[in-house]
């Protein structure tokens, strides 16, 4: 009764110092805080360069107060870390400090404790400060050396650099991200994104207690399975691994980059660049992207490949379809059962190479062992089913047992696995690094051969793309209609793509890349070779949009440049194909969401409002602020796309007109929006 008594007290205490400090604080900020201050209002903390801001905040046209950090200086608000994402302060005023001990609190205006950080360390002297790193912490006096609190140990949807997400095998911890549940709700979603050590450590995303995406296991600089292109150029990761823990953070190459991952309401885990200006926030790659991304997508003891649509899934070697009737109509469930079971001792391999490795949960792993003892190890195993080297050094011991569950082919990390099979099944092949084959004369006159008929095929190669590049551009000229004189005013010719470059983004233009379809033809995703995500409009050869509008769209959108109109990158023409590539649109077009009773719900007020701003901004710089006036004349929910942060984007030029600077009106007889 005492200690409760005690507690009371203090409680009371702490309430009554908030409401004293309220007007201690400046409104602009402050770098630090003390038991005997709190933040609540305006008031906000700021980190000591200006990068992170951490106050309260409301989402939406809710009335509920978080505490949260965001970057100060990015609009609109971009939201890191969210304190009491699960107890918000409902119709109250809120006040976050810190109690004499340095424990991390939010009070209502009654006093009463709606959050509190479950740190149990105290200290004499507790100081909290926003660090530039957006780390929230707690020490003792000026001591930054052994922190009593961060929040860093308490990921939200957000991996920052410098953030560490970890498995302690000893004492517990297990930091993870989790979603939001929408865009207006930071509670805990349903999608959680952590590290699965229960085999070789491999990144994994959970829906509930299902997986849902796999990247694949650690190679020596990244997870495998994951387009790291753009992102290395940028960031460097780490894995420290040993029998304690395993702990995988990042940190930017360069001081000024600004670059987060992010797990979203969906389940998509992306990551995100900031290019300022009307570009605001890049994506620099996604997952899941296709179907191969999706766990298990091609059951077990299959290889998933998209490049191969619509038939992604096939068995791999020695083994057969477990439901015959299901696979040839493109149902995958049950996936393949060996042919001939294995005999042990008369077992060999089959190597394949460019793979996303399987699932290593429950692999057996060794960091020092060579590919050739790696193989001894699985032969004398008979439970074993596949080895690989662990990293691209082409150092250490992966061992699989039983089924291979969740393989694909992943060209930008991809490595060789080796699958077991029966003698039988299999004949030896020369890929493999043990063969038994003997070099002689007749292998290097082979590999002579070999090699000068391959410099004649990409010599003919070589010759034959540059021959097409030169003709697509020519063809694009001659349907527009221009003369070479006026090549480089009328149109910049590095934004024209070879139909060959586009078809290989599309998938040879996949079923599984269709975004959607209209009048004008279909529209798929794409990623080029350096990994950007590309929207593909494919005029259909019945299309309403001729080669008239196809021109006017092309023209007006090279020369037009607004964080409110979509970017166009290029166009391409190949005999009877016209194709405009524009950035991709992640969240779609806007009738998607307002069309939808679903969707729709997802829209609050302050988003809607936003996005009818961004519409109307984008419409002045076309009727006021551009180079050219124009009218879009086809104006409608479907002609808005949305980006990943909701700001929309207006499309779909093919209708528009152009006017004089000093007209004021102007007769047209072809208006198709609203």
């Amino acid at each position: 009764m005492e200690n409760h008594h005690k507690h009371k007290l203090t409680m009371v205490r702490v309430f009554f110092f908030c409401i004293i400090s309220t007007f201690l604080l400046s409104i602009q900020g402050t770098l630090t805080l003390t038991p005997n201050e709190s933040i609540q209002g305006n008031t906000t903390m700021v980190s000591s360069a200006g990068t992170f801001e951490a106050g309260f905040f409301q989402f939406g046209n809710s009335q509920d107060q978080y505490f949260c950090i965001w970057y100060k200086n990015i609009s609109p608000k971009t939201i890191v870390w969210v304190a009491n994402r699960d107890a918000p302060v409902k119709n109250s005023t809120a006040f976050f400090t810190l109690t004499e001990q340095g424990v991390p609190v939010i009070l209502d205006a009654s006093g009463s404790v709606v959050w509190t950080s479950n740190s149990s360390r105290t200290a004499k002297k507790p100081v909290m400060q926003l660090l530039d790193s957006g780390n929230l912490v707690v020490q003792d006096g000026d001591s930054t050396k052994d922190l009593l609190w961060e929040s860093f140990d308490y990921p939200g949807d957000t991996f920052l650099a410098g953030m560490k997400l970890r498995t302690n095998f000893v004492t517990g911890p297990f930091r993870f991200l989790t979603s939001w549940r929408n865009a207006e709700d930071p509670g805990s979603g349903e999608f959680s994104y952590h590290i699965d050590a229960h085999g070789y450590p491999q990144l994994v995303t959970t829906k509930g207690e299902l997986l849902f995406s796999r990247g694949g296991p650690w190679n020596g600089n990244v997870f495998s399975g994951v387009s790291w292109r753009r992102t290395l150029r940028l960031v460097k990761f780490s894995l420290e691994s040993n029998d304690k823990e395993v702990i995988y953070q990042y940190k930017t190459l360069e001081a000024e980059t600004i670059t987060r991952l992010v797990i979203n309401p969906a389940g998509l885990v992306q990551r995100l660049l900031w290019s300022g200006g009307s570009r605001g926030w890049e994506i620099l790659s996604t997952r899941p992207m296709d179907q191969c991304d999706y766990y298990s997508f091609c059951d077990v003891n299959s290889l998933c490949n998209v490049t191969n649509s619509p038939k992604i899934c096939t068995c791999l070697e020695g083994f057969v379809p477990k439901f015959y009737e299901r696979w040839s109509s493109l149902d995958w469930s049950g996936g393949c059962v060996r042919r001939v079971n294995l005999s042990c001792d008369g077992d060999r391999f089959r190597k394949y190479t460019g793979m996303k490795f399987p699932d290593t949960s429950s692999s057996w792993y060794n960091d020092s062992l060579s590919l050739e003892k790696c193989e001894d190890l699985c032969l004398k195993d008979c439970s074993c089913t596949a080895f690989a080297n662990i990293n691209a050094s082409g150092r250490g011991c992966l061992l699989w047992f039983g089924d291979i569950t969740d393989l694909s082919r992943h060209t930008d990390q991809g490595q060789d696995i080796y699958m077991r099979l029966e003698a039988s099944e299999l004949v030896y092949s020369s890929d493999h690094g043990g063969s038994n084959q003997s070099f002689n004369s007749k292998n290097i006159a082979g590999i002579i051969v070999g090699i000068v008929f391959l410099v004649v095929v990409l010599g003919l190669a070589t010759f034959t793309y540059m021959k097409r590049k030169k003709l697509a551009k020519r063809e694009v000229l001659k349907i527009f209609h221009w003369k070479f004189k006026r090549e480089k005013e009328d149109v910049e010719l590095s934004k024209i793509f070879d139909f060959s470059t586009i078809s290989a983004a599309t998938n040879n233009f996949s079923p599984s890349n269709l975004l959607g379809e209209g009048g004008f033809g279909p529209v798929y995703k794409g990623i080029l070779k350096d990994g950007q995500d590309i929207a593909v409009k494919r005029l259909a050869k019945t299309s309403e949009q001729g080669a008239e509008q196809f021109k006017n769209e092309f023209m007006l959108m090279a020369k037009l440049q607004h964080r409110n109109l979509v970017k166009l990158h290029g166009c391409s023409i190949h005999q009877e194909e016209r194709l405009l590539i524009y950035e991709y649109m992640p969240n779609r077009s806007l009738d998607y969401f307002i069309f939808d009773s679903t969707q729709s719900k997802q829209l609050g007020l302050t988003k809607r409002l936003q996005i009818i701003d961004g519409i109307a901004r984008g419409l002045l710089y076309l009727h006021q602020d551009s180079r050219l006036r124009i009218i879009h004349r086809d104006l409608k929910a479907s002609n808005i796309l949305l980006d990943n942060d909701m700001n929309p984007k207006i499309s779909d030029f093919g209708l528009a007109r152009t006017f004089g600077a000093d007209q004021a009106e102007a007769n047209t007889n072809r208006v198709m929006g609203t």
